[in-house]
């Protein structure tokens, strides 16, 4: 019985050293520290997104208005001519002489005109006397008539013949970027049937037209919407277009809708418009790929936070919501479009409350987190959804 008590007191003795030397339990890890910032609530409208094309606004092809040899090509290829600037010197000799030859018919004609209105001036006294028949005088009269015709017919001839001299110097007919010399020093060039040669051409540079196309959908969404008065019409209105290039963040150039056509494409359904953009300082060059945006409603309030806030669980939307106790409330969204660099929330957040913006990874519902507070500003990822959306 004695040996039964002191084996008993040595397990207890052999449990409670066990027990000394097991390791504490470790502590609860500190909470992951997030950045948070306050959701904006603010007044705005939407924003549609195309892609489109720059075009000139005037294109000429330059072609001659009468034939002969070049004799000079007189502007530099690629650089940009002034309406009115001489492009082209065709051999005026021909020309010239053509034009001495008109005035010496005009010239003769005048004589000719001058000495029918003396005869038919004579004969008015005669004709009263009988000394000459009535149908002498008529003679004298026609011919009186018949001359001042040939001065008309020659002051035309030398009105064409000036207009081909001139039309030797090829000028531009409008102001823009020239491209290169389709025919140098020395070719003949043809002015008239059966197609005048082409010499250059010239795109006008200030402004310039981007074209693009809307689908069925968004027509007659902007028709509902002038119906209601939320949106004007482009038919009638200059509506906003921001556009971007594609070497560019965002849309920072800005120009308004002034065409959209009369009928949709029915092999397509798109309808084609027409934005116009100032290009004073030559940023802008015809066959671009031009980013549009195209004002795609009225104004309405909106709740904005970055797009880099936003995370996707299977096929739905959600944001983390930090609440007063540092601890995160998972918040399902309705979400709207990007407007100026942040997403709208359509549903599931008010103005002003703490939207985690940075690490989202780390956290779960219910965990309690250490926030920073900063500001909402557009995000990385709200640029990138901007540009791709």
């Amino acid at each position: 019985m004695q040996g039964f008590h002191e084996r008993a007191v040595s397990a207890g003795a052999l449990a409670l050293l066990l027990a000394a030397c097991k390791p504490p339990a470790p502590s609860a890890p500190p909470p992951p520290p997030v950045t948070a910032a306050p959701a904006i609530g603010r007044t705005v409208n939407e924003w549609d997104e195309f892609t489109g094309r720059i075009e000139a606004v005037g294109y000429v092809q330059v072609r001659p208005r009468v034939s002969g040899f070049i004799e000079k090509v007189t502007f530099t290829e690629g650089k940009e001519v002034k309406e009115g600037d001489v492009l082209f010197v065709i051999d005026q000799r021909e020309y010239k002489d053509a034009l001495d030859r008109a005035e010496a018919e005009l010239t003769r004609a005048k004589t000719q005109a001058a000495l029918a209105k003396s005869e038919s001036e004579r004969a008015e006294p005669l004709v009263a006397e009988n000394a000459i028949s009535r149908e002498e005088y008529d003679a004298r009269v026609s011919g009186s008539a018949e001359a001042n015709a040939s001065i008309q017919g020659a002051e035309a001839a030398v009105r064409t013949a000036k207009l081909n001299l001139e039309w030797t110097r090829v000028r531009a007919p409008i102001s823009g970027r020239i491209s290169r010399a389709e025919v140098t020093a020395g070719n003949v060039v043809q002015g008239g049937a059966p197609e005048p040669t082409l010499l250059t051409t010239i795109v006008s540079m200030d402004p310039v037209y981007v074209y693009f196309e809307g689908d069925e959908q968004a027509y007659l969404r902007y028709n509902q919407l002038a119906r209601d008065g939320t949106r004007q019409s482009s038919r009638v209105a200059r509506n906003p277009v921001r556009m971007g290039l594609a070497n560019e963040q965002g849309y920072p150039h800005t120009g308004y809708v002034d065409f959209v056509d009369n009928q949709l494409n029915p092999n397509t359904g798109t309808i084609r418009a027409r934005a116009v953009f100032s290009n004073k300082d030559r940023f802008f060059t015809p066959g671009l790929f031009a980013r549009i945006q195209l004002l795609g409603s009225g104004k309405f309030d909106a709740v904005l936070v970055q797009d880099g806030a936003v995370g996707t669980d299977q096929d739905r939307k959600f944001v983390y919501v930090l609440k007063p106790d540092s601890t995160v409330e998972y918040r399902s969204v309705e979400l709207g479009r990007i407007v100026d660099g942040m997403r709208v929330i359509r549903k599931g957040v008010v103005p002003d409350e703490l939207v985690v913006i940075n690490g989202l990874q780390r956290i779960r519902p219910g965990m309690k987190v250490n926030a920073t507070v900063t500001t909402m500003e557009p995000s990385d990822s709200g640029q990138t959804a901007q540009r791709g959306s």
